[in-house]
């Protein structure tokens, strides 16, 4: 008899586990200069372009692929497989720090994050080119934004964005120290447990 509330819960907990849709987005090829690691690119580019408002201060171009990197680790770092050893803190900051650029950019909440990279990126290549009208439609065609017009003249004159800075030096941080950590975990199971 008390198998049948167990088998029922059982199924309910893996229904449950499998309507839950974690929404994922990748970076476009053109995102990383040669054959480096997309994700490190991210993390290092856009901990470097929100450090200093300066960075990014009249440069539309520059800000939407920041934008868009950030976009882009909100979404893998909390669920991609090689950041288990991360902080989950980590993926909830960057998490934070896209509803703060979207909400700067006038990026509706529910947009999916790849229509997301998609369009900024594409709007940034467009911004390379001098063409204006067709960042504006890269950026209406993915539905990123309601004024596609707006969202330009703020990628321009960003404000003040303080939960990204905070959460892209964070990511890089917590790089840093997953990398140190794997450096001595792999120096001490190759040499006999010598050092």
């Amino acid at each position: 008899m008390s198998r049948a509330p167990l088998a029922l819960a059982t199924l309910l907990i893996l229904g449950a586990c499998a309507t839950a849709v974690v929404e994922t987005a990748r970076l476009p090829r053109d995102a990383v200069d040669g054959v480096g690691d997309p994700t490190r690119a991210a993390v290092l580019g856009s901990a470097y372009a929100f450090a200093d408002a300066s960075h990014l201060a009249g440069q539309p171009a520059a800000a939407a692929r920041a934008a868009a990197q950030v976009e882009y680790l909100a979404s893998e770092i909390p669920a991609g497989p090689r950041y288990v050893e991360w902080s989950p803190a980590i993926g909830m900051e960057l998490q934070g720090a896209r509803a703060e650029l979207r909400s700067a950019l006038g990026i509706p909440a529910n947009t999916r994050p790849q229509a997301v990279v998609d369009a900024l990126y594409n709007a940034a290549r467009a911004l390379q080119r001098g063409d204006t009208a067709a960042a504006e439609a890269a950026l209406q065609a993915a539905e990123a934004a309601d004024r596609p017009a707006l969202l330009l003249l703020r990628l321009a004159a960003l404000p003040p964005l303080p939960r990204t800075r905070t959460a892209t030096a964070l990511a890089q941080q917590e790089m840093v120290r997953v990398d140190q950590d794997q450096r001595l975990g792999g120096a001490g199971s190759n040499d006999g447990g010598k050092n």
